[in-house]
């Protein structure tokens, strides 16, 4: 309910105000409420939709993408939708509104989707969109971290959950402009450690393919995505240094 009062808050500071949800589950992402669908509309609209898309997600594919046992969300599928959404009413009129984009997360990193959201990231910043960033789970997020320190967002776990609705409304419900006069939380010790193409597992030192940049935390003779063989010429021209090799990251 602390979360269903936020959003109806922040429809409240300005007409011109428009809120999209998009639900994140393990096997599938939707959208579950868009206030621009009607101008009488509340937040609270959005429960039965929340409900049937819990229920559709549990039915769906099993959760291989589980981490120490505990199921990790879609994140890369939900940032994408929200980027496309933007992108849509960017183009839609002659309007130039100050999107972002505010993560409120539970569920552990998914190793798997580490190149899906640095890819989602790198576009929300070339598309000057800052990704908030509220985690209310048990461990801090390292995507998240990444996500908000790139694009100029705001990162923040609250350590008291029984006062997430004082923590989304005086951090997250201030405009771009607003921000620029209120003390913030700001980034602290963010984790910058990719995970390997290989074992989808985070690492702290590994190779690096010369070619297309993918993570390897083994030495490799081939590289797996874009078939480059490591220190092999690609030429019999001897002018040319020798080929593509992996570099310490």
């Amino acid at each position: 309910m602390q979360v269903l009062a936020f959003l109806n808050s922040v429809l409240l500071l300005n007409q011109l105000n428009q809120v999209v949800v998009i639900a994140t589950g393990f096997s599938s992402c939707g959208y579950v409420f868009d206030s621009s669908g009607s101008v009488s509309q509340r937040a609270e609209s959005l429960l039965p939709k929340l409900e049937e898309f819990v229920e559709n997600d549990e039915s769906g594919s099993p959760r291989d993408n589980s981490v120490n046992g505990v199921g990790s969300s879609l994140l890369s599928g939900s940032l994408s939708m929200a980027l496309c959404y933007i992108q849509r009413v960017f183009r839609s009129g002659p309007l130039h509104p100050q999107p972002r984009i505010l993560c409120l997360h539970g569920s552990p990193d998914g190793p798997g989707q580490y190149v899906a959201i640095m890819n989602s990231i790198f576009s929300a910043q070339r598309s000057m969109v800052p990704i908030d960033s509220c985690v209310i789970g048990a461990q801090h997020s390292a995507f998240l971290q990444q996500a908000s320190y790139i694009t100029g967002g705001v990162y923040l776990k609250p350590q008291q959950l029984d006062g997430l609705f004082q923590y989304l409304s005086t951090v997250f419900a201030t405009d771009l402009h607003s921000r620029n006069f209120l003390q913030l939380p700001k980034p602290v010790g963010v984790d910058f450690r990719a995970s390997c193409f290989c074992h989808k597992s985070t690492i702290d030192m590994g190779f690096i393919c010369s070619v297309c940049l993918s993570i390897f935390c083994k030495h490799q003779k081939k590289c797996s995505t874009c078939g480059s063989i490591f220190g092999q010429a690609q030429t019999n021209d001897p002018s040319v240094s020798e080929g593509k090799r992996e570099t310490p990251v």
